[in-house]
């Protein structure tokens, strides 16, 4: 099986052109191509096929096998490979994915896409401003977005010390896994820096904490905005790196600007 190894700031998967490839068990290959020791090593396996309503399909799975909705960073590597491969011929395509189509407009140089924004659509609030979610006896308040997957917006004031010390491996999965989230949820932990920056860590459902997570980015500018912490426009820093969000309110749509990275191709036994 051929593939390629593409990341959006830091947040990786192994993609395969399913145009040409085909993959008979996607669960299982997702978990055996994404360990880090015994595989390529990634954050899951996303697969690029024909649509009949879209340019392309991204097909979205995570690194424990589950099936994922939707990847603002995965997608911006779709698109990329899309153009640099020539499944598509022109910078402005859509996606279909799990949670609808999305519609990428491509920033190319010398043939190559080096950026792409993403159109993510509606975003929906699924919380109360702020709701209260009790976690081993303490209480936590969070704001609940989707962005076509479940995200939980948890500002630095709910702990007691900064994001960049929290033990998400310990506090992570009793958020993902709360009865309050019967899908599960990604949870963001953030700290607003001023009104056009914001900073965050994110816990993933099915793949623990991640470099960078692009529906998780747009959640938290949707949520900061809310909260009248920032203006429409934000900056979202990550482990990765930085994505700008943009919330256009006449058109309720969120758009996601950011890099996309080939890193490398190969074939797997």
């Amino acid at each position: 099986m051929k593939f390629t190894k593409m990341q959006g700031i830091g947040n990786d998967y192994v993609y395969v052109n399913c145009f040409e490839e085909k993959v008979e068990d996607p669960c299982s290959m997702a978990i055996a191509v994404s360990d880090r020791h015994f595989g390529i090593g990634s954050d899951g396996l996303i697969l690029i096929k024909p649509s009949e309503v879209a340019d392309c399909q991204m097909d979205m799975y995570n690194l424990d096998g589950t099936r994922g909705a939707m990847c603002g960073n995965g997608v911006r590597c779709v698109g990329k490979y899309a153009y640099d491969h020539k499944i598509v011929d022109k910078p402005r395509i859509s996606v279909e994915t799990a949670s609808g189509i999305k519609y990428l407009d491509m920033k190319v140089e010398n043939g190559k896409v080096t950026a792409v924004t993403v159109d993510m659509g509606k975003p929906v609030q699924t919380s109360e401003l702020f709701e209260e979610l009790e976690i081993k006896g303490k209480s936590y308040r969070f704001i609940g977005i989707s962005m076509g997957n479940p995200h939980a917006v948890v500002f630095e004031d709910e702990f007691e010390e900064p994001i960049e010390t929290l033990d998400l491996e310990k506090i992570g999965p009793d958020f993902e896994n709360h009865e309050r989230f019967p899908d599960r949820t990604n949870t963001e932990f953030i700290r607003v820096i001023d009104r056009g920056h914001v900073k965050m860590r994110v816990w993933e459902r099915g793949s623990g904490e991640t470099m960078a997570c692009g529906t998780g980015a747009c959640a938290v500018a949707v949520a900061a905005i809310l909260a009248g912490c920032t203006d429409d426009t934000v900056e979202v820093e990550l482990l990765g790196g930085t994505l700008t969000i943009a919330w256009d309110r006449e058109k309720d749509s969120v758009y996601m600007t950011g890099p996309a990275v080939e890193v490398f191709h190969g074939e797997y036994q």
